[in-house]
C-alpha cells in the first residue's frame, strides 16, 4: 500500500498524471466502503455505491491543490468524511418539500410495511457528531471512520495511530454519548 502514499505525494507536488494513477489503486477499497455504508440506508435509496465513490473522489481530487495527505490512512479518512457529507446532503435534499418533504416513499406491494425515517436519524446523528467533534475530535473521527467509512476497529485504530484497546474504549464511550445526545438526554456522561 506504499504506492498510494507515493501517488498522493506526487499529486501534492502538482503531477496531474498522478490523478489517473490514484483512482485504479483506491477504487476497489472506496467501493467496498461505499457499499457497506449504503447497506445501512433506508429502502428506496437512489444513491448507488458507484455514484457515492465518484462524487467523493471528485471532491477529494478536485481540491488536490489544497489537500495534503500524509499517508494512506489520511486519504481514506478524508474519503470517509467526504462520503459522510454527501450522504448528509442527500438526506437533507430528500427532506426538502420540493423532494417530498415528510412524505414517505412506499412500494405498492409493501403498503402495510412502515417506511423507515432514515433521513431524520442521519441528520440527528450528524448534529450530534458535530457537537461531539467540538468536545473530543479524536473520538468523533473514530466514529466517522467506523460508521461512515465502515472500517473495522483495528483499521480505524491504525488510521488514528492508537491501540485497538484504546479504540474499543473510545468507540464504547462515543456510542453512549451519541445515543444520549440523540435521545435528547441533558445529563452529561462522566
Amino acid at each position: 500500500m506504499q504506492d498510494i502514499t507515493h501517488i498522493l505525494q506526487a499529486l501534492e507536488a502538482g503531477d496531474l498524471a498522478a490523478t489517473d494513477q490514484l483512482l485504479p489503486v483506491v477504487y476497489a477499497e472506496l467501493q467496498r466502503l461505499a457499499r457497506q455504508k449504503l447497506a445501512h440506508e433506508a429502502p428506496g435509496q437512489t444513491l448507488t455505491a458507484t455514484a457515492l465513490v465518484h462524487e467523493a473522489y471528485l471532491r477529494l481530487v478536485g481540491q488536490s491543490a489544497e489537500q495534503e495527505w500524509d499517508h494512506r490512512g489520511h486519504f481514506f479518512a478524508a474519503a470517509a468524511e467526504s462520503m459522510r457529507r454527501i450522504l448528509i446532503e442527500n438526506a437533507r435534499r430528500k427532506k426538502r418539500l420540493k423532494h417530498g418533504g415528510d412524505h414517505e416513499r412506499v412500494d405498492l406491494p409493501e403498503i402495510s410495511a412502515p417506511a423507515l425515517e432514515q433521513p431524520d436519524d442521519l441528520l440527528a446523528l450528524d448534529d450530534a457528531l458535530t457537537l461531539f467533534a467540538e468536545e473530543d475530535p479524536q473520538k468523533a473521527e473514530l466514529v466517522k471512520l467506523r460508521y461512515f467509512a465502515g472500517l473495522s476497529e483495528q483499521e480505524a485504530a491504525d488510521v488514528l495511530g492508537i491501540s485497538r484497546a484504546t479504540a474499543a474504549r473510545h468507540w464504547a464511550y462515543s456510542r453512549a454519548w451519541l445515543y444520549h445526545q440523540m435521545r435528547g438526554d441533558t445529563d452529561q456522561l462522566v
